[in-house]
């Protein structure tokens, strides 16, 4: 067993230095471990591969996507950040209130970090620019804000932590919904400080608009308004699963890009669909691989030794949370969201259990950590879609992100000691 785990850590260690993707070194590491050390015939690997994407509540994932793509190009993105500048763009802040007000809106029905980043960025930074704002400043609020994609329901790493953890989903989702809002408000209120403070901003040039002029903008963007309401409130009111919430996202986006809004054209929906398929596959590869390698784990009894080994350190619940924090930070600036989950959950979850803390609040601590590690060197992705969008370097971006991350800190800070925001609509 020892001089398994010893070859297991040695050939991913290898492989990640050689910069191999995380999911082919992790489905690499796990073929060294069933050819050389199990019984399994490696005809079997394909057959567990399979069975780890055989799961209702993962096709979850590819729906969400599909629903993100075709909210980005069917014009629902832009009528809800139109809506946010007609309400708020002439203050001073207001177009930093409304690019963070999108963004918690888009991920409310996206799901995906990168995505909120790619429908709400191409809009929202040009014309921040336009309004006074530094392009430094504009590009890391959109990539620190983008971020809450993965922590406001639905959330695609909270769907990954549910399965890989066996926890109910429909609590994950709830439980995000008030840390999700805490940490958007915190944003919020430090763009505008620091609106006011250096005077980013033309307040009332451009942006202000009569009160006609705003009904015309809510008459505009209230299909798009009613989606996350739609899609949250199918799934707490048990009018559907958060699988089926996702497949209605897709059949309702479908309907107002398609005959109401009338910016997207079937000829187009291939090209919308081959981008989702791709982006589907990867994430698919990567939590098969990531299962895959968890299977692994479990067979060396892995997460078993560490836990024990915690354990007989005797920390108390605050000293073992801050440890998480401290790790969850590091490991999120150097492997992608759901490899991580699949990796890390199962092994602490139980030392967390063990120790009285609820698993679904741990579960939105775990998610928290991650979401910073979006936007953090060397491996933040939000930092290399908002670079690529605003020809900044990544480096650029990650140190104009830097005062937001310090925000998103502080809200996981709160939420890691105060329980109850993450378990007050969870019964």
């Amino acid at each position: 067993m020892f001089e398994a785990t010893i070859v297991l850590v040695v050939v991913l260690i290898a492989l990640l230095v050689t910069s191999a993707p995380i999911a082919v070194a992790l489905g690499l590491t796990s073929l060294v471990y069933f050819y050389y050390f199990t019984l399994i015939p490696m005809t079997q690997v394909s057959e567990r591969l399979f069975n780890a994407l055989n799961s209702f509540p993962l096709m979850a994932i590819p729906f969400f996507i599909l629903a993100a793509n075709i909210m980005s190009r069917g014009g629902i993105s832009r009528r809800l950040t139109d809506f946010g500048a007609a309400m708020v763009g002439h203050l001073r802040g207001g177009m930093a209130i409304t690019t963070v007000l999108a963004c918690m809106f888009f991920a409310a029905v996206s799901g995906s970090s990168p995505a909120t980043v790619v429908a709400v960025g191409a809009l929202m930074i040009p014309a921040m620019v336009k309004n006074g704002y530094p392009k430094e400043f504009s590009t890391g609020l959109v990539a620190t804000s983008g971020s809450l994609g993965i922590l406001i329901p639905p959330s695609i790493p909270l769907i990954v932590f549910g399965i890989a953890t066996e926890q109910n989903i429909g609590d994950l989702f709830l439980a995000g919904v008030l840390p999700g809002i805490l940490a958007g408000v915190m944003l919020l209120g430090m763009a505008v400080f620091v609106a006011w403070k250096k005077g980013y901003g033309h307040a009332g040039v451009g942006f202000r608009m009569s009160n006609k002029d705003k009904l015309k903008a809510f008459r505009d963007a209230i299909l798009a308004l009613a989606l996350p309401f739609l899609v949250l409130g199918g799934i707490y009111s048990g009018w559907f699963t958060p699988t089926e919430a996702a497949a209605v996202a897709v059949a309702y986006s479908l309907v107002v890009s398609l005959l109401i809004y009338r910016e997207i054209k079937f000829s187009q929906l291939w090209e919308v669909t081959l981008a989702s398929v791709k982006t589907s596959a990867m994430v698919m590869f990567i939590i098969a691989n990531g299962i895959l390698f968890t299977f692994v784990l479990a067979s060396e009894r892995i997460p078993g030794q560490i836990s024990t080994t915690i354990t007989e350190w005797d920390l108390q619940p605050w000293q073992f949370l801050i440890l998480v924090n401290i790790l969850l930070l590091f490991v999120g600036c150097v492997m992608e969201t759901s490899s991580a989950i699949l990796i890390l959950a199962p092994i602490l979850l139980p030392i967390a259990m063990e120790l009285g803390i609820d698993p679904i609040h741990f579960g939105i601590i775990v998610v928290m950590n991650l979401e910073i590690g979006m936007i953090t060197p060397p491996l933040g992705l939000n930092l290399f879609v908002a670079s690529g969008m605003s020809g900044m370097s990544v480096v650029g971006v990650a140190k104009a992100a830097l005062p937001s991350a310090l925000v998103l800190l502080t809200a996981l800070a709160l939420v890691t000691f105060v329980p109850f925001f993450a378990t007050a609509f969870v019964g």
